[in-house]
């Protein structure tokens, strides 16, 4: 398995445009959690930024995954870079 790090924006107002969604987004990362692709997810302070750690057995797999989640189809991700990642430590 390898890991990615995903590191994409919000929309504007994303606090106030998420509110209808936040549900169903974090029972879908409890369960990607629960199965072991998510290692940890969450934005930057002000809400600006997405930031995570993801493991799967490839970047399209997690490309999928990620725009799947309805924060993307909603249009509350409105930007998704996707790194592999080493971790040394």
């Amino acid at each position: 398995m390898a890991r990615f790090v995903l590191w994409g924006t919000y929309c504007e107002n994303a606090l106030q445009k998420r509110e209808p969604y936040r549900d169903e987004h974090l029972a879908r990362l409890g369960a990607l959690k629960d199965q072991g692709t998510l290692i940890t997810l969450g934005p930057t302070e002000g809400s600006t930024h997405v930031f995570a750690i993801l493991e799967s057995d490839s970047e399209a797999s997690v490309r999928a995954l990620l725009e799947q989640d309805v924060y993307w189809r909603e249009g509350i991700w409105t930007q998704l870079n996707l790194y592999p990642w080493i971790q040394a430590f």
